[in-house]
């Protein structure tokens, strides 16, 4: 049951069960009272906390912006370099969750603990006044009575009316009293209930924003959680192919570490204790290091190193070696020693140890040394199982086999990826490649699907060579680094027309398949990135097996990838009818430059190679259309490429050579290298002859000469050490910036002091006294 009402008519009699009633409604406002002070002292703590939580939750995003992977090799996938960047989203998801806990913070107070706050100290406190002068004037009152009845009766007449009627005031104004304490004790407890609810609706208000706007955040984070999922998957995926691959290498080397020897810029290399003589009598001292010999120029080189100094390695001595003798143990109390004595000292022996009478021995047989019987340092070559070849039987057997595959196991779960039983897929292999069993009924139910996938694979495997053969093995490597898609398939269509014919026509038959399969992935769950997975190494396998050849399994899959994604594309029409500059730069025109933003700052075009397909396109009289789109490389990668233009004409391009050379002043280190490799293969030659066979060629393309130039003067600059131009520039674009470390600028802004910067796609420069960045096509060298 709840208070019982307070009567006005009551206050006049203040009965004992008014009073008492006037107590149960003073110890709800004291409770009421002491609640709220609860519930502010726990509000305050649940800002405090959700302030601490906000600081550790932008501390803990910081952290994550913070942090970068290191990756193995020179390049990045795509799907690593969107793992790499999802640190950079989780820790904008956060700030902005945390800018939304800030604001929830600021309602709390604005929206509670404040008016909590006045309710509990203008209402409650005022009841708490009224109570006093209420207590006070019942005391006053009652003893006012108490004297009055106490006068003598024969007190004489006009005081003892005196006295009635000061009692009767006084009783009147405690009567007023007491109406105005009992209106207020009803009045407060009807208050508190929209006065104490109200701010508690407007913070659960607040609460159900944030968590609102949470949501709303989640849900446009979805999208790209779904993506990075896939990126996860895809590379865990080529993860598992590349740990496998690297488990089979380990097992090869640590049977015959010789045979799998790495062919190095050395002819030997290896540690080896050198004797240092020291004047007596402090006699001699051995000191380890790590020594190097090129046989050809017979260079010698010695580094000190020791692990437990710290690591450090000391600086190299080099020296031409004269001759080599093996040491005797009845000359010295070590074994395994032998003598060099070097050109620059004639008549000095240096003594070295080696760690064992085999290490001794290699050592001596590169050295040309004498008086010892030497191991023949030989590497047996790559063994091919099955006498499998790339014949006309072989084709045979690629189109039986994917005959059956896809009228017997199309929809079989993990196709290509179970493994048939090995002796049976030995077997199967052994009777297609015999000519006189290679017609084998593979319908008749005598073979499983994983079996003929597996004797498929393996014959793959077992080329001679693999279908992309050795020599463009880097070259398709290349594009799948770094490139946007469009440009990565346009590099790839070149190459596969570079293979040979009947590499190409086998090729083109299996990943036709490969594409069929994918397309039934629901049932087979083989997607194209699994596929990718299964087929990179055997499609692609590097002629030297290495730790870093294995480390680019990765970009392996990315191309079979592309192969079946675009195969009708690529195996429909040679490069010349679909591809005019699969990896040129995409130049603005001036109506419409790109303004890239800063996760769109990574762009670098690879020129050079663009060059190549151009003076081939020339020189096969098929020179390429001048409404060909142009495409650019969109790399992530931590060292690409400088933007260099390399323009045939004036008018296709918008460039003259003159600027195309001004844009390749300076670029990065590893330019060299990378102009070096796409230069060197072909159809670009590395002279001029090679690349302009005829002057005829020139009378008929009058833009051939200036390209042959061009190219010549690109290939020297490959050679010159880095150097930095600092040039003044016009702005011919108006840009607005949108970073602090970016300049805005109108139409003919002139800066000074411009120069390459760091940010790949931007210049460095000081306008109006403020040096920042500039987007490099948006003004021209002056």
């Amino acid at each position: 049951m709840g208070l019982q009402p307070l009567e006005f008519s009551d206050c006049y009699l203040d009965s004992p069960w008014l009073r008492e009633r006037i107590r149960s409604h003073e110890s709800e406002l004291d409770r009421t009272n002491k609640f709220l002070k609860e519930l502010l002292k726990d509000g305050k703590n649940l800002i405090a906390a959700t302030k601490s939580l906000s600081t550790a939750q932008r501390k803990f995003a910081n952290s994550l912006r913070d942090f970068k992977f290191e990756f193995i090799g020179d390049a990045e996938t795509d799907d690593e370099r969107c793992i790499d960047a999802s640190l950079q989203e989780f820790s904008t998801f956060l700030r902005n969750l945390e800018e939304q806990r800030e604001i929830m913070a600021l309602s709390i107070t604005e929206t509670l603990i404040k008016p909590l706050e006045r309710f509990r100290k203008e209402q409650l406190g005022a009841v708490k006044e009224e109570k006093k002068k209420f207590d006070k004037e019942t005391e006053k009152n009652y003893s006012i009575l108490d004297k009055h009845l106490s006068l003598s009766a024969k007190k004489k007449e006009p005081h003892l009316q005196e006295a009635d009627c000061q009692v009767e005031q006084n009783r009147q104004h405690f009567y007023e009293l007491s109406l105005e304490y009992v209106c207020k004790l009803q009045e407060i407890q009807e208050r508190k209930k929209f006065e104490f609810v109200e701010p508690m609706l407007a913070f659960f208000q607040g609460i159900f924003t944030f968590y609102h706007q949470g949501y709303e955040l989640a849900k446009d984070f979805n999208h790209y959680k779904l993506e990075l999922q896939i990126n996860i998957q895809n590379t865990r995926n080529r993860f598992e192919g590349t740990r496998s691959e690297v488990e089979e290498l380990l097992k090869k080397i640590q049977t015959n570490p010789q045979e799998h020897k790495r062919a190095g810029a050395f002819t030997m290399e290896g540690y080896l204790y050198v004797q240092e003589k020291r004047p007596a009598p402090f006699g001699s001292s051995w000191v380890k290091h790590y020594c190097t010999y090129k046989k050809d120029s017979k260079t010698f080189t010695m580094y000190p190193f020791e692990h437990r100094s710290g690591g450090k390695i000391g600086d190299g001595e080099n020296f031409t070696l004269k001759y080599c003798i093996k040491r005797y143990t009845d000359s010295i109390d070590r074994r395994f020693c032998f003598d060099v004595e070097a050109v620059e000292r004639p008549g000095v022996l240096i003594t070295m140890q080696a760690f064992s009478e085999e290490d001794r021995c290699l050592w001596m047989e590169v050295l040309d040394g004498k008086g010892a019987g030497f191991l023949t340092l030989s590497r047996s070559t790559r063994r091919t199982e099955g006498g499998a070849q790339l014949d006309k039987n072989g084709l045979e057997i690629v189109k039986n086999c994917i005959h059956a595959v896809e009228t017997m196991g199309i929809n079989d779960q993990g196709l290509y990826r179970v493994v048939g039983v090995s002796s049976k897929v030995q077997r199967l292999l052994s009777l297609l490649l015999d000519v006189k069993t290679c017609d084998v009924d593979l319908h008749s139910g005598e073979w499983e699907v994983k079996t003929i996938t597996s004797a498929l694979k393996l014959y793959l495997r077992s080329l001679p060579e693999p279908l992309m053969t050795y020599e463009l093995h880097e070259q398709f490597i290349n594009p799948a680094k770094s490139g946007s898609p469009e440009s990565r398939v346009n590099a790839i269509h070149f190459l596969i027309y570079k293979l040979p014919d009947k590499n190409r026509e086998m090729l083109d038959i299996l990943i036709k398949h490969l594409a069929n399969v994918s397309k039934h992935a629901k049932q087979n769950l083989m997607t194209v990135a699994n596929l990718g997975v299964v087929f990179g190494p055997t499609l692609m396998r590097p002629q030297e097996e290495t730790v870093a050849g294995i480390m680019d399994l990765k970009f392996q899959n990315i191309v079979v990838e592309i192969l079946i994604e675009n195969h009708k594309k690529i195996f429909s029409n040679p490069p010349d009818d679909s591809v005019g500059e699969p990896l040129s730069m995409s130049i603005s025109p001036p109506s419409a430059p790109p303004r890239q933003s800063r996760r769109q700052r990574n762009k670098r075009p690879l020129a050079v190679y663009n060059l190549c397909l151009e003076l081939d396109n020339i020189e096969n009289n098929s020179p390429p259309k001048e409404d060909t789109p142009t495409g650019s490389i969109d790399s992530l990668s931590p060292q690409p490429l400088t933007p260099t233009v390399c323009p045939i004409t004036e008018e296709k391009n918008h460039l003259s050579a003159e600027s195309a050379l001004d844009w390749a002043i300076s670029p990065p280190s590893p330019v060299h290298s990378a102009m070096v490799s796409w230069m060197n293969s072909e159809p670009c030659a590395s002279s001029t002859e090679s690349a302009f066979p005829a002057k005829a060629a020139q009378s008929r393309h009058p833009e051939l000469e200036e390209a042959s130039s061009l190219l010549a003067s690109l290939t020297a600059l490959c050679d010159k050490p880095e150097s930095t131009s600092y040039r003044k520039a016009k702005a011919v674009f108006p840009c607005e910036a949108e970073h602090s470390s970016e300049l805005s600028f109108q139409v003919g802004a002139v800066f000074e002091d411009v120069h390459y910067s760091r940010e790949p796609g931007w210049l460095e420069g000081t306008l109006n006294g403020k040096t920042g960045l500039i987007p490099q096509n948006y003004v021209e060298f002056l």
